[in-house]
């Protein structure tokens, strides 16, 4: 992605950042709030589709084109790694775990995309190959006795979700997508879909009326963890360096413990405190070394015969980075 050229005020950014790492970072603990009403398929679908429905009708009205075909096919694709086996699987484990263990483990996100971007081809520098050994070290010790190694089904899906949404993440770069907001909107869509299906393979029913609580903490998922968080992150992307808009990576996670236990009466030990400060060490030198990396000067281009002809598959345009939220 090239280095923003749009001006933007200071207190533009920083009212953007505030809301990416407040917004995000409280979608953890409002997850284990509207699952006292909700199964947690069930709540993602709720989630999903009335998130997707608005943001496709604005994008709409607005005159951004529909995907075509072949898009809405790898949105759907797509979808069962972004949504179902990473939205609903964080779901799934809070059922089970505190909402900032959850969010601790999420964490360890940009991690697993640094370990597919070499199998795709992707030399990492030293210090990612720094970084990625230092996070997995947190990771695993985050695994290794505390209360995520109590619980097998919270441990399971706290690493399936945050593996899914890197494999996702990487896999979307190489493919024909819409623009990123009908991206997001199309995934929302078709995710619903993929997610009722789980939930009524699953069995899950909603017997007793939810709680007004419970309604209200899915509300607040729906408009402030996937519109308007979202809203500021792409906005953050056009006009900061990626870096900084990346930052929620290793914001989040602290400040998600932080409202878990102020709001949430959530209980952190010494165990899990010391296995994210290793894992945020980690995602910090690999998002130093890409920043890095991007402010190196390029090098001169050789003179060519013919020039590349570029992929019709593959228009050119801007893609967010990899680490993008899960909750």
């Amino acid at each position: 992605m090239s280095t923003p050229t749009k001006p933007a005020s200071p207190l533009a950014v920083g009212l953007a950042l505030a809301a990416v790492y407040i917004l995000w970072g409280s979608t953890y603990l409002a997850i284990r709030f509207a699952l006292e009403g909700y199964p947690p398929f069930t709540l993602a679908a709720i989630r999903m589709a009335i998130a997707g429905v608005l943001m496709y009708a604005v994008l709409r009205w607005r005159g951004t084109p529909a995907p075509t075909k072949k898009q809405w096919i790898t949105l759907a694709k797509l979808s069962i790694f972004m949504v179902v086996l990473s939205n609903a699987l964080v779901n799934l484990a809070e059922t089970q775990v505190g909402s900032g263990l959850a969010a601790i483990a999420v964490a360890s996100m940009p991690l697993f995309a640094g370990v597919f971007s070499m199998m795709r081809g992707r030399h990492p520098s030293r210090m990612e190959w720094a970084g990625l050994i230092i996070g997995f070290l947190g990771v695993i010790w985050l695994s290794v006795g505390g209360e995520l190694s109590g619980s097998t089904l919270g441990l399971v899906c706290l690493i399936i979700a945050p593996l899914a949404w890197a494999w996702g993440s990487i896999w979307s770069r190489d493919q024909d997508l819409p623009e990123p907001f009908m991206a997001a909107a199309g995934q929302m869509l078709v995710g619903t879909l993929w997610l009722v299906l789980v939930a009524v393979v699953a069995g899950e029913r909603i017997t007793v009326m939810p709680s007004a609580g419970a309604t209200a903490a899915l509300l607040y998922l729906v408009v402030a963890g996937s519109i308007f968080g979202f809203t500021a992150y792409i906005w953050l992307l056009h006009h900061v360096r990626p870096a900084l808009a990346t930052s929620y990576a290793y914001v989040n996670p602290p400040l998600a413990v932080l409202i878990g236990a102020l709001i949430g009466g959530e209980v952190f030990t010494s165990h899990d405190i010391g296995a994210m400060a290793v894992i945020l060490a980690g995602v910090v030198l690999i998002t130093l070394a890409k920043a890095r990396a991007s402010a190196a000067p390029a090098a001169p281009a050789q003179p060519q015969v013919q020039p590349p002809q570029q992929s019709a598959s593959t228009p050119p345009r801007e893609r967010a980075p990899e680490n993008e939220p899960v909750a």
